[in-house]
């Protein structure tokens, strides 16, 4: 394979530049020539593709969001303009693309895979939700953000005696809110996987008050059935505490890179590059403890997740 392309999709996640720049420089290295496509799949179709060169990915890999930009595209799901996009890619000679994003972005990918393209999919989310892979690309450094609301939040939440509810992203992967928790010492952790006790929270925030506590945090993932203000609402009735509401939203996206995440990007877009360069067939790149790992995509895509009650048991013992 001597012609590929790459293009990011959906959501913006850190340490999609630094997945980029490998792609491109590993490609070059591999003498393949190598085509960036803009604003995911709704660049595909309206043909916004130019070829990239060693120069073109420098100073890029401390740098949150993505270079090529990125798009959601309902025309791409249509039957024309899923037929523009694979018209593009044979326009271009492109015989592999690279496409870096989260569930519907890598679904997007095999649809474009079961048309004769190959496509290697990179996890790029925030969210960690993407069962065949321990961690995604841009999760590291959303959970890190968050650390640092967190601190600060804890800082004026102590001077002024409050509890905060501190709602973070996650409508059905809990991952951030249980990190960052846990990490950052919360009071309660609230994950869409598990229903939220409400009498056990409102408990345990009287015994902290009780035994001197000057503030509590909790943590809470948006897609817990109960709403920020409703919880809110409910400890300060139950309660009598003063309990403000944070919503971090698309904070959590931005920033620079953490250096797990550079880490993480640049293995798997290089590890993208051989895959292609040996012919290997649509796959799926991930990893899986310290190991770059790849599966075949419809199969990694079928996969079905489970979150870690190990580590949420753990964040609930150590806020006793």
């Amino acid at each position: 394979m001597k012609r590929i392309g790459v293009l990011t999709s959906g959501g913006d996640s850190p340490g999609m530049n630094a997945a980029i720049r490998a792609v491109v420089r590993g490609a070059i290295y591999n003498n393949m020539e190598i085509y960036g496509v803009e604003r995911g799949y709704e660049g595909l179709i309206a043909g916004d593709i130019r070829e990239l060169s060693v120069s073109s990915v420098s100073d890029i890999i401390q740098r949150g969001g993505t270079m090529l930009r990125t798009a959601r595209s309902a025309h791409f799901m249509e039957p024309e303009g899923f037929k523009r996009a694979l018209g593009m890619l044979e326009n271009f000679e492109i015989e592999g693309l690279v496409v870096i994003g989260g569930d519907g972005s890598l679904k997007g990918g095999l649809d474009v895979s079961k048309a004769g393209v190959t496509v290697i999919g990179l996890p790029g989310t925030i969210d960690n939700d993407l069962a065949y892979t321990d961690f995604t690309i841009g999760f590291d450094t959303s959970v890190n953000t968050v650390l640092q609301a967190i601190g600060n939040i804890r800082d004026t939440s102590s001077s002024h005696e409050r509890s905060t509810v501190i709602e973070v992203m996650g409508r059905s992967c809990g991952d951030i809110a249980l990190y960052a928790g846990l990490c950052g010492g919360a009071e309660t952790v609230l994950i869409p996987e598990v229903e939220p006790n409400i009498n056990a929270i409102c408990r345990k925030l009287i015994q902290g008050k009780n035994r001197g506590k000057l503030h509590s945090i909790i943590i809470k993932a948006e897609g817990v059935s109960i709403t920020t203000q409703e919880l809110a609402d409910i400890i300060h009735d139950r309660t009598g505490l003063d309990t403000k509401v944070v919503v971090l939203a698309y904070i959590q996206r931005g920033g620079s890179p953490t250096g797990r995440d550079r880490m993480l990007a640049s293995r798997m877009g290089y590890k993208a590059v051989e895959l292609l360069r040996d012919d290997s067939g649509s796959r799926a790149i991930g990893i899986r403890g310290t190991e770059i790992v790849h599966y075949d995509l419809a199969d990694a895509l079928h996969m079905t997740r489970e979150y870690n009650s190990d580590i949420n048991d753990l964040a609930e013992i150590l806020s006793i």
